[in-house]
């Protein structure tokens, strides 16, 4: 589980820096998400999205705490987008490359390369995402199938005390 939340939080600091408004909104419904961490550990989860979920995402990212970034340089040619930044996290330098590949309509790839000022060994992220189709019967925007079968909902945690969202 340690494994899981450490690439689980690679991905969101190489896609919070990437998201903001970087990138298109994908195409609705049932997706295949597998994280490759540096360690060669493969995370594997679906998720069911929407607009409005991306939408969530993108904002969430966008106001994460603690970060300011003197770099963030985005270039867009053909089906490939490379996002370059510079930011400081809880107090730590990170660069950061970006790649990503593909079409948000049916599958792309990012790879993320990552170095914090104080840690000696470069971290890269490979997310694979391909769209699957329509979302699972009972499923919502917002539902993420978790590797242990255990389903959340991203929108649904936002809103939860203690977990994303204000306290009550």
């Amino acid at each position: 589980m340690k494994r899981l939340g450490a690439a689980c939080c690679l991905a969101m600091i190489g896609t919070a820096q990437a998201f903001a408004s970087d990138l298109p909104t994908r195409k609705a419904g049932l997706w295949q998400i597998d994280t490759v961490v540096t360690s060669g550990h493969t995370v594997s989860m679906k998720q069911c999205t929407d607009a409005n979920t991306d939408q969530v995402m993108q904002s969430r990212s966008a106001s994460l705490p603690q970060r300011s970034c003197s770099k963030h340089d985005v270039q867009k040619s053909a089906d490939t987008i490379t996002i370059d930044s510079v930011c400081t996290i809880a107090g730590r330098t990170t660069t950061s490359h970006n790649v990503i590949t593909g079409s948000f309509d049916s599958a792309y790839t990012m790879v993320l390369t990552s170095e914090v000022k104080g840690i000696p060994t470069p971290r890269r992220v490979t997310m694979s995402a391909k769209w699957l189709g329509p979302c699972a019967a009972g499923q919502k925007p917002g539902d993420m199938v978790l590797p242990n079968g255990k389903t959340i909902n991203i929108i649904d945690m936002e809103r939860t005390p203690g977990v994303g969202g204000p306290a009550r």
